[in-house]
C-alpha cells in the first residue's frame, strides 16, 4: 500500500553548495539539507531524507541513540567513527559505505578529519 503523505518527487537538481544548516543539537561543523519529509521524534511518526555535511575536523563527543530507524549511506569523503570526547582515535570508513541502525543502537561519536557528504533516511516503522 503506498505511503499517501510521501510527495512524489522526480528528479531534480540538488545544489550542494546552498540550503545547508546547523543541526539542532549538534557540534558545529555538522549541516543538513532536509530533501523530503518531516520527522516527528515526539509523536513517534514521519520519516526525513536528508543530507548530511560534515566539515573537516569537526567531531562529536558522544555516542548517541534515537528511536527510529537509520539508514546511512557515505556518499563521499571519510567518516569516522567511535572517536573519543577530544575527537581522537576510531575507525575510518570512505565511500561507497551504507549503515542501517535500529531503534535504540547506540552508535557514534563522528569524526571526519577531510569532510564527508552522508545521504540519511530516518524513519518510523508503520505497522
Amino acid at each position: 500500500m503506498p505511503d499517501e503523505t510521501r510527495p512524489h518527487i522526480e528528479f531534480s537538481s540538488v545544489d550542494l553548495a546552498q540550503g545547508f544548516v546547523p543541526v539542532p543539537g549538534y557540534p558545529p561543523g555538522f549541516t543538513h539539507r532536509i530533501l523530503a519529509g518531516a520527522l516527528d521524534e515526539a509523536g513517534r511518526r514521519g520519516y526525513r531524507s536528508r543530507l548530511l555535511r560534515i566539515s573537516p575536523g569537526a567531531y562529536s563527543t558522544a555516542p548517541f541513540k534515537h528511536e527510529y530507524w537509520e539508514e546511512v549511506y557515505l556518499l563521499s569523503g571519510e567518516l569516522i567513527v567511535g572517536n573519543d570526547a577530544n575527537g581522537q582515535g576510531g575507525e575510518r570508513f570512505r565511500g561507497p559505505t551504507y549503515a542501517c541502525r535500529p531503534p535504540g543502537a547506540l552508535h557514534g561519536p563522528f569524526k571526519s578529519a577531510e569532510g564527508c557528504l552522508l545521504h540519511e533516511i530516518h524513519y518510523f516503522e508503520r505497522l
